[in-house]
């Protein structure tokens, strides 16, 4: 049965040019290179400059994702843009990204899931293709976390970077079988009952002001083991896949205990888990397409690799992708 699959035509990304390792973050805040190392397996991050916006980071990964694709913005008809941390209330980040790529047909949105935005959009994006209504997308996750970090909170401000990542899409034939390449199933899930443990405490309508990132990192981490390797289970049974399937598995990049227990739960090889959380720190909605753009610049991934993307965030939001790249 001929269907039509959202394709990965290129991937891209950027990381701002200043770095924070952990022993310059030490000077910042009451930390030790071993405290950060052993409770994340983080050593460094990015922060954007000052000036420097989620959009002009977003643009960057599009601009690398469309070369890498050998495309250019004239073949866009879709934008979906994955941020926490936008560049204004309003409009959405995504239109700003439209101008600064000099696109002027299809239409651009953002979505809203925080580290979990980017599964969001591309799963959006994959049901917009579907249904026809677009045949070739951006989708963007991008994040100036640096922005909404209380800096004074060793808790936190240790754990988050800045940066961005893009993959394009594109409409193709498939036959209708997990041999097919392009997104094969995804899975959303939110539950707003978990608010108070991953939240930034401000916004427009209760503070009218920005807010900083609260967290209770213990019990978002039980919740996140949990739920993410549930969520794969899940993606995986819709098509009919086993674990040892997958070739890669490509996390949202938290925490490395996070990645570790998640592929225990799931009896998956560490060595399936492509991590850079290490590099760039948890970058919200861009560290799943960072460390997608990681793995297929070193040649780790292949075409016709079989990859689960997987993510949990504030809400609480989390969800699986199961893409053939």
């Amino acid at each position: 049965m001929s269907v039509i699959r959202s394709r990965i035509k290129g991937c891209g990304s950027y990381l701002p040019e200043r770095v924070i390792d952990n022993a310059e973050m030490s000077t910042i805040v009451d930390t030790t290179d071993e405290w950060i190392v052993s409770r994340s397996g983080i050593t460094r991050r990015h922060v954007a400059a000052e000036g420097e916006l989620t959009s002009d980071l977003a643009t960057k990964a599009a601009e690398d994702a469309l070369a890498h694709a050998g495309l250019t913005a004239d073949d866009v008809d879709l934008i979906v843009v994955a941020t926490a941390t936008p560049d204004e209330t309003f409009p959405a980040t995504a239109t700003t990204v439209q101008l600064k790529l000099g696109m002027t047909r299809g239409f651009a949105f953002d979505v809203q899931a925080v580290c979990s935005g980017f599964v969001f959009a591309l799963t959006t994006a994959d049901n917009f293709i579907k249904a026809g209504q677009a045949k070739t997308a951006l989708v963007i996750g991008a994040e100036t976390f640096s922005r909404i970090l209380d800096w004074e909170d060793r808790t936190t401000c240790v754990l988050f970077g800045d940066g961005a990542g893009a993959v394009v899409l594109q409409a193709e034939q498939g036959e209708g079988t997990s041999d097919d390449h392009g997104v094969l199933a995804s899975k959303l899930h939110s539950d707003g009952r978990h608010h108070d443990l991953l939240y930034v405490d401000g916004g427009p309508s209760s503070t009218q002001t920005t807010g900083f990132l609260r967290m209770e990192g213990n019990k978002v981490f039980k919740h996140a083991v949990k739920n993410l390797s549930s969520v794969v289970k899940e993606t995986l049974d819709i098509v009919d896949i086993k674990e040892e399937m997958i070739d890669w598995i490509v996390p949202h990049q938290a925490n490395k205990r996070i990645l570790d227990g998640t592929a225990k739960k799931l009896g998956i090889d560490p060595e399936k888990v492509i991590v850079t959380v290490d590099q760039h720190a948890n970058t919200s909605a861009a560290s799943v397409p960072l460390a997608l753009k990681t793995a297929v610049d070193d040649g780790r991934i292949k075409s016709g690799d079989l990859l689960l993307m997987e993510a949990m965030g504030g809400g609480f939001t989390w969800g699986a992708c199961l893409v053939r790249y």
